[in-house]
């Protein structure tokens, strides 16, 4: 029981912030657009900026298909630090914080989600 609802806290925390970290992104996907040209690579990707950030979240917080939403957020966050952050991994803020604390908490917590799984408090437990 525990386990499950550690998992439901794990799924709404992530899914809650990883939505409202896309939805700026729902006006449009230029800079991404911009970042992906200058990597050599084709502009239709910038459209996984969503996946990544709008309906991998709602399969979190709905439970559904989980673990595939934690992939789509590892991905998504790893396509980003290399887009945009990559100049900040080895890099602090000016108050001594790493720079890309925000991005790797979405990555490992998505890392965790997609191998532990949705628990029972899901749509479609897995």
């Amino acid at each position: 029981m525990q386990a499950d609802l550690a998992k439901l806290v794990l799924r709404f925390g992530l899914g809650g912030m990883m939505i409202l970290h896309g939805i700026g992104k729902l006006n449009g996907v230029d800079f991404i657009v911009g970042k992906l040209a200058s990597a050599a690579l084709p502009s239709v990707l910038a459209y996984g900026v969503y996946v990544g950030e709008i309906i991998a979240p709602l399969m979190l917080i709905l439970g559904y298909f989980t673990r595939i939403g934690g992939w789509l957020i590892v991905v998504n966050m790893i396509f980003a630090i290399y887009l945009v952050h990559v100049d900040e991994i080895f890099a602090l803020t000016e108050r001594g914080v790493w720079a890309i604390e925000l991005q790797m908490f979405f990555l490992i917590t998505g890392l965790a989600i997609a191998l532990l799984g949705s628990g029972r408090f899901a749509a479609r437990p897995d």
